[in-house]
This record gives C-alpha cells, structure tokens and sequence, in this order.
C-alpha cells in the first residue's frame, strides 16, 4: 500500500496517507493497552452492596488518545481498553456492553470539539490550544459525570432489575464524578506536554 492512497481522517478533516493511518491505528491499539492497565492495576475499588465501583484514571487515557489521535481512532483505543478490562473483572462483566458505548461517546465528544471546533492539531497560538482542549475535555468528562452513571442506571435496570440499579446509582455517580474531575486535570496537561512530540512521531 503506497503512501500516497489516501484516507479520511473523519475527526479533523484532513486526508491521510496510508502511512499515517497505520501509525493511528497502532496508537489506538497502544491506547487500548494504557487504559486497560491504568483501569486493572491502578485504580481504587469501593466496594457496595451488590459489586464495586472503581476510582481510576482510565478516562483521562480515553481523553488523551481522542486528543492525540483523533475521535475515530482515539474513542476506538480507549473504549476498546476499558471494555476488555470489564470483560476480565466478573464484577464488571455485565457492563462491558455499555462501558464500550459510554467511553467511545466521550472520545467522540472530546475529539469532535478539539479537533473539530478547536483545531489543536494545526493552531499556533498555545493559549488557544489550552483552551480548546480544556472545553474539549471538560465536554467529554461532563458527559461521564451525568451520561455514565444514568446510562449504567437504565442498563442495569432491564439486566439486573430496579432493586440492584437504585443502590449502586448515586454511589456510581459520585466516584464518576471523582474520576471526571481528576481526568480532566491530567489530560489536558499530558496533552500539552505531548502534543509537539507526538506530532513529530506521527510525521516520521
């Protein structure tokens, strides 16, 4: 495949050589490594009745592969590493289905505004690269503050039935909330500290 073929980059709307596709794409899957590792082996359980809920960092790597590579391939990495985690745990298993939905939402979120509405990629001026990728982030953090737990509470009501989804939805919002705060501070600062480099990786 020469890199001269042409893909959509359907997050920035830029064309893709074949070259740099293939380096998104081995991104995405480096994405899905981190966050499947940060999710596992460093994160807090709280226990409750019935399961756990978790206070990890694995958002702000969903958030950091969407600014990084885009909504696509970003959303893919992270979604794809957070979802293989739950299919691990037997705690999370039942979840695995809307874990995927819910964290490929907000790559898509973060992505769309960065790149879409922002432009970080391209722009010069580094305050508005700071503050387009704060809104971006913000965005997608809101949404896993308010879309997280409401989505896992409707989704464990026609699983687990209403019992089960009414004592775990306000614990889950709160350490949802936790996370969003927290993810949303790290990746915007991994962000600026790696976006020149990474730049320079991708046009290698």
């Amino acid at each position: 495949m020469s890199e001269n073929v042409k893909a959509l980059d359907q997050t920035a709307g830029k064309s893709l050589t074949a070259s740099e596709t293939l380096r998104k794409i081995v991104f995405a899957g480096i994405f899905a490594a981190i966050t499947y590792v940060v999710f596992t082996f460093l994160s807090i359980p709280v226990p409750i009745p019935g399961g756990k809920v978790t206070v990890h960092l694995g958002n702000a790597f969903l958030a950091l592969g969407a600014l990084l590579l885009g909504s696509v391939y970003g959303s893919l990495g992270g979604a794809i590493g957070l979802t293989i985690a739950d299919l691990i745990d037997p705690v999370y298993i039942v979840e695995a289905p809307a874990t995927f939905i819910i964290k490929f939402i907000i790559g898509l979120i973060v992505g769309g505004i960065a790149h879409g509405i922002g432009h970080v990629d391209s722009e010069k001026n580094q305050k508005k690269v700071l503050v387009w990728t704060g809104i971006a982030v913000v965005a997608g953090m809101a949404f896993n503050a308010v879309g997280d737990p409401s989505i896992r509470y409707v989704y464990k009501r026609f699983i687990l039935g209403k019992a089960a989804a009414d004592v775990t939805f306000m614990i889950n919002f709160v350490v949802t909330l936790i996370n969003s705060v927290i993810s949303t501070v790290i990746a915007v600062v991994l962000y600026i500290a790696l976006r020149k480099p990474f730049k320079k990786i991708m046009r290698q």
